[in-house]
């Protein structure tokens, strides 16, 4: 609990404490529904352990440039239809959730907030799918990853919509300023380096080249690069524990992909540059 506290302090100055809200079951929240902290602290958890255990095993997820290696005979969908079907949840559950609260650009911080995690979701959803050329994607993982995005589009959600509490100056806070600014800039990285690495292969190609340009100029996982900044800006904007949770299970998810990514890259190629990292510029 006292985790919890360190986080909302200077965020919800006329909030409820965690301790508090869990001795009294909860705290309200919009729409008059109850805050239930349990669950929140519960959920962010699970999150943090499933990052955790990522780099306890240490091997990367079957799909793309690892299928072959680790589930060679595994059913499987079309890339497109797989990223579809796996990212839907994490736009639909929290959009939901959205579409309930009442309209307003500088509204509440919380609404607007989880329409950001919304953004990123869309396009993960409906432009990204459109835009791959990845081999086809285990049907395990699939069911795998509705069920996370699942969880997690809920978690952001309930917290940002029905227990986040912040002052009136949060839009003026450098915690959001920077946090938005970090996320936006994340964003941008994360759709450029998609973009440059659908580009490398014509349709039906399952061929792989040497990206190049953008970040990938210093990083072999520029797009995870990307999407972790993205990340490390929602939890800063958030200044939430679930955002904080999920923005350490994608270091670490997409940190580990990074790294086997750069792996590949150096067994496969000879002239790939030297000078590139994996994940982060001139360091790692």
């Amino acid at each position: 609990m006292g985790w919890c506290l360190a986080l909302h302090k200077g965020v919800a100055g006329t909030a409820l404490s965690c301790a508090r809200a869990a001795a009294t079951g909860g705290e309200s929240g919009a729409m008059g529904v109850q805050c239930q902290q349990s669950p929140v602290l519960v959920g962010s958890a699970t999150l943090a352990a499933f990052g955790a255990l990522t780099l306890y095993f240490a091997k990367p997820a079957s799909y793309g440039k690892h299928t072959e290696i680790l589930t060679p005979a595994a059913t499987s969908l079309s890339a497109r239809a797989a990223w579809f079907l796996q990212e839907l949840p994490s736009f639909v559950v929290p959009a939901g959730i959205l579409a309930r609260q009442p309209l307003s650009l500088f509204g509440p911080p919380g609404p607007v907030l989880l329409g950001f995690f919304c953004l990123h979701y869309f396009y993960r959803t409906f432009v990204y799918p459109l835009l791959s050329r990845g081999r086809p994607y285990p049907v395990l993982l699939i069911f795998q990853g509705i069920a996370f995005c699942a969880g997690n589009g809920f978690l952001q959600g309930y917290y940002l919509i029905y227990c986040a509490e912040y002052p009136d100056e949060w839009y003026t806070d450098i915690r959001f300023s920077l946090g938005v600014f970090l996320f936006l800039l994340g964003m941008g990285i994360n759709i450029h380096s998609d973009y440059i690495l659908c580009q490398l292969r014509k349709p039906g190609e399952i061929i792989y080249r040497i990206p190049q340009g953008g970040m990938f100029t210093y990083v072999s996982g520029a797009n995870f690069f990307g999407e972790i900044i993205e990340w490390i800006g929602f939890a800063l904007a958030t200044w939430s524990l679930p955002a904080l949770a999920f923005a350490f299970f994608s270091l670490c998810f997409l940190g580990l992909r990074a790294f086997h990514h750069h792996r590949f890259y150096l067994k496969m190629f000879e002239d790939y540059p030297k000078s590139r990292k994996a994940l982060i510029p001139f360091i790692f």
